[in-house]
């Protein structure tokens, strides 16, 4: 019979466990988004937003997502976020990457895991749950002469901009350096700029 071993405290495993309390450690919210693009055959891209019908940020632009729930997965959520807010599914998506940066949300701290898809044009959306809207939103891109990108969204009657940079990685693909950003809720213009960098 193989002998347990014992941490510096002298505690088996089960001995750990059985004191160990999730309350004495603080933890993040964890949430789900996804960018979902489409592009036409002129090659103009759209771009899958919601209008917010709830605090925080009441009445603007963000990408489909939300809260994961106790024992569901992170790639769950988003397809069940993403179903729930804009009727979309049955759609291929691949992780983007974990967002954590303090302040992301006002609500306290929470992390997010992004996704990124591409899908054929003529997928209806159609808002639910706490959306008040779900739009398939016309994309300008452009490169500016200071060689950053400056993408913008145009939702409802408003214009959402996302300037950036891209840095390489040497494992990944090249990331965005947000400059400046307007009209998105939360850090998704960081998320979107990652995204299309991502589709390029």
């Amino acid at each position: 019979m193989a002998m347990e071993l014992r941490d510096s405290r002298g505690l088996t495993e089960s001995e750990f466990l059985a004191q160990y309390s999730p309350k004495n450690y603080p933890r993040p919210s964890f949430t789900a988004d996804v960018a979902v693009f489409s592009r036409n055959d002129e090659g103009q891209m759209r771009l899958l937003m919601v209008r917010r019908g709830g605090h925080p940020y009441l009445g603007c632009w963000a990408l489909p997502g939300g809260f994961v729930n106790e024992g569901e997965d992170a790639d769950a959520a988003a397809f069940r976020e993403l179903e729930e807010e804009t009727g979309v599914t049955e759609l291929v998506a691949e992780q983007l990457g974990v967002y954590s940066t303090p302040g992301r949300d006002p609500r306290g701290w929470t992390v997010s895991a992004a996704y990124v898809s591409c899908v054929e044009e003529g997928v209806v959306a159609q808002a639910g749950d706490d959306a008040s809207d779900a739009q398939w939103c016309p994309i300008q891109e452009r490169l500016r002469d200071d060689g950053a990108y400056e993408i913008e969204v145009h939702a409802g009657d408003g214009v959402l901009l996302s300037v950036f940079e891209a840095k390489e990685s040497r494992f990944m693909p090249a990331r965005a350096r947000l400059i400046d950003s307007s009209g998105f809720a939360f850090d998704h213009a960081q998320i979107v700029a990652d995204a299309w960098l991502a589709l390029r």
